[in-house]
């Protein structure tokens, strides 16, 4: 058992100050792995890679359900990862729904002086594959936990496979499903 997962359940068991010994040794990677899909923002994204991995960290280990003992229990390093994707697509997604109001100038377009019109957004994008995603998950839970895997929290497909507990083969396999699905329901 590593460190990351002996904290891990020092944290399920309620131990004050657990969660503080976890965030430097997760650190790092959250936030590689965080800028890393930020990259893949559009320009003009004002949420940062710290800012998004301390948002995900706090819904992970400081969540109302946590302190109630309802959260879901984390039995290794790759679940708690998993967990931390899944945090960040949230963030992401409702960030990109919350640049969609009205309220927070929705269907305007982005003008960059002297006068350039910024790219179509991706926030469309982050939407749509949302709710596919949600689509998936209905129909094939297992695809839609390696897409969030391998999108939101960049790990490589074997990282992935293993964080699932499946197979290479089958993880190539799912991913070929998932691809095609996500295409054919995002072409619509």
């Amino acid at each position: 058992m590593n460190e990351v997962t002996r904290i891990l359940s020092a944290i399920e068991s309620g131990e004050p100050n657990a969660a503080e010994r976890l965030l430097p040794l997760v650190y790092e990677e959250l936030r590689r792995l965080a800028a890393q899909k930020l990259a893949q923002e559009k320009p003009g994204q004002t949420l940062q890679a710290t800012a998004l991995v301390h948002e995900a960290y706090l819904r992970l280990v400081a969540s109302p359900e946590r302190e109630r003992g309802e959260a879901p229990e984390w039995n290794s390093r790759g679940h708690f990862f998993a967990a931390a994707a899944e945090a960040m697509r949230r963030i992401l997604v409702d960030q990109a729904r919350k640049k969609q109001a009205d309220k927070h100038g929705g269907g305007r377009l982005r003008v960059d002086l002297p006068a350039d019109l910024a790219a179509e957004g991706r926030g469309d994008d982050l939407v749509a594959l949302d709710e596919a995603l949600g689509l998936l998950e209905s129909n094939d839970p297992d695809a839609a936990r390696l897409v969030k895997l391998r999108y939101f929290a960049g790990l490589s497909h074997q990282d992935a496979a293993e964080a699932l507990g499946i197979s290479r083969g089958a993880a190539d396999r799912l991913w070929a499903l998932a691809r095609a699905w996500l295409f054919r329901q995002l072409s619509k």
